[in-house]
């Protein structure tokens, strides 16, 4: 079916949907999500674990369809796919070379375990649900499991978070001074891996690095400040969950088009802008630099 441009700006129809409960219950978890998303994307980027966040989502969508297949709770099912895969990938701590290479071994033959299970259930339907997301069908349910999700990582994270970043930016200071480098690394690993099955269940397997990568990586572009770009992500993952939400209304396309696309372009302005402020920066050290050898002469 054909839309025009009206059908995406259609702010009475817009406002109509935003007050309907599922609605409602879409935008607060997927509001949710970008905070658990902003929390842990700057610590993914800095320890180099994107690969691992999409390895953990492709196993949250084998854990998912085992248990479409066996008739329990699909979110359970995905959340016993994700703490598998976060215990393996944090056990190979900060070894990036071997955790790469495993990642993809595990992936790849879980990504096949789970086609096996969705052609074994009969319905393609729910598999394409796993992999894009059904964000209008969370559900009271799913809103409270990601909201216990959501306390459980910020109390969590709150208490790791300085030895952690310690842990993520000089591992081999940290480790000779006695950080449980080991220790942390589990941890983090199991937190991001039920931050990323929650998020399988709303916004899809295939999509889950737009909220927790992405805006990460667009605040670390603009501020090297770590609490600046804990800041800037959470608000840059916030932007794009609760903005993709409510754009997809009119439309009625999926929400991932518009989070997805949201990400992206907030990544690109900060790039520029992170370009320009370290050429900028480079200009002025060049003159410092020359200043200083014409008072030396």
């Amino acid at each position: 079916m054909n839309r025009s441009w009206s059908d995406f700006f259609d702010f009475a129809e817009t406002a109509d949907l935003l007050s309907y409960g599922f609605v409602q219950q879409a935008l607060l978890a997927t509001a949710l999500l970008g905070i658990l998303g902003g929390i842990l994307g700057p610590m993914v980027v800095s320890r180099q674990m994107a690969f691992a966040v999409h390895g953990t989502a492709e196993l949250t969508f084998t854990g998912a369809a085992a248990a479409l297949l066996l008739g329990i709770s699909v979110n359970l099912g995905g959340l016993i796919g994700a703490v598998i895969a976060s215990v393996i990938f944090g056990l190979l701590g900060n070894r990036v070379r071997e955790r790469d290479s495993v990642i993809g071994v595990v992936m790849a033959f879980g990504l096949g375990l789970g086609v096996l299970f969705i052609a074994l259930y009969g319905r393609t339907g729910a598999g394409f649900n796993l992999l894009t997301g059904q964000v209008v069908n969370a559900g009271a349910q799913g809103v409270g499991a990601v909201v216990v999700t959501t306390v459980v990582v910020v109390v969590v994270m709150a208490i790791i978070y300085r030895p952690l970043l310690f842990a993520s930016t000089d591992p081999r200071v940290a480790e000779a001074r006695g950080v449980p480098m080991q220790l942390l690394s589990v941890v983090f690993a199991v937190l991001l891996g039920a931050a990323v099955a929650q998020s399988v269940q709303i916004i899809g397997a295939l999509l889950v690095m737009s909220l927790i990568i992405t805006p990460a990586a667009a605040a670390m572009r603009v501020s090297s400040n770590p609490t600046t770009v804990l800041a800037l992500s959470i608000l840059f993952a916030e932007i794009a969950a609760i903005a993709g939400i409510i754009l997809s209304l009119a439309p009625g396309l999926p929400p991932s088009v518009f989070v997805t696309s949201i990400s992206f372009a907030i990544y690109m302005v900060c790039r520029v802008i992170g370009t320009r402020r370290s050429r900028n920066a480079g200009r002025r050290t060049s003159h410092a630099d020359a200043d200083r050898t014409l008072v030396k002469n």
